[in-house]
């Protein structure tokens, strides 16, 4: 178990990759805190699921571009497990829109759920692990866009590149406290933001050519990585982001 008694707070935790994690760590026995927006029914089933399975969690309503819903988020998990050990970033939106057409209020909602939540969720559990004097890590879930563009997607391609540079400072800045700041990015993955994507046949041919694996990546198998990065097995790394993108990034740009 290689989670035995951590603390996990999973941000877009009740969907997606997110849920993946949820399940992933819960079943190498952390105590999982789930953050949702919408939905709370399906936040709700994932934590039966994890209780049902003899693991522990709860869920909490929280909107992360909201410093204020962040702090939130993370004193629940102390006030229910005594102490936070991993946050992780992964709440993220986009609006497939360019340079040209993206309008105020997408950019401010792109940066806000994707780039000024990772600051806030970072500095706040950064906080946290420093009052409790036991270290911990933050683990952003990024993409390959941090680092390679997508015309037709600036917003996001932004908030990831963001991302990086905040990985990258903050793990050096937090590195003396003992607290790991690391970015996992995934490629194309089966996940509700990859829906309009994987229902044109068209669209789907040319992503799976593009990809040297031939097929997107399953959130388990995002996942599993992420578990290991939460891990002792990891207690080296910070600052950097390990790419999980089944080799798409020596493809075509834009895909």
């Amino acid at each position: 178990m290689l989670l035995t008694d951590k603390t996990i707070l999973v941000t877009g935790g009740n969907s997606g990759i997110g849920e993946a994690i949820v399940l992933a760590a819960a079943a190498e026995g952390a105590n999982i805190v789930i953050d949702y927006v919408t939905h709370p029914e399906e936040a709700h089933k994932l934590v039966k699921r994890v209780q049902g399975a003899g693991g522990q969690a709860i869920s909490v309503q929280a909107d992360v571009s909201r410093v204020s819903d962040i702090q939130k988020m993370i004193q629940q998990a102390v006030d229910s497990f005594g102490k936070l050990d991993v946050m992780v970033n992964n709440a993220g939106i986009e609006t497939r829109t360019s340079v040209l057409d993206t309008t105020e209020e997408q950019y401010d909602r792109v940066l806000e759920v994707n780039l000024k939540s990772a600051f806030f969720g970072t500095q706040r559990a950064a906080q946290q692990f420093i009052a409790q004097k036991t270290g911990g890590l933050i683990l952003n879930i990024s993409s390959v866009h941090e680092d390679w563009p997508m015309p037709g997607n600036i917003a996001y391609c932004l908030s990831k590149g963001g991302v990086r540079m905040l990985t990258r400072t903050a793990g050096v800045e937090l590195g003396k406290h003992g607290v790991r700041v690391v970015n996992l990015a995934p490629g194309a993955v089966e996940t509700p933001i990859n829906t309009s994507t994987m229902a044109d046949p068209e669209k789907m041919k040319a992503l799976d050519d593009a990809i040297p694996l031939g097929r997107m990546a399953h959130p388990e198998e995002i996942a599993k990585l992420a578990v290991f990065l939460a891990s002792g097995e990891s207690s080296y790394m910070t600052a950097t982001t390990v790419f999980l993108d089944g080799g798409i990034m020596q493809g075509s740009v834009g895909l």
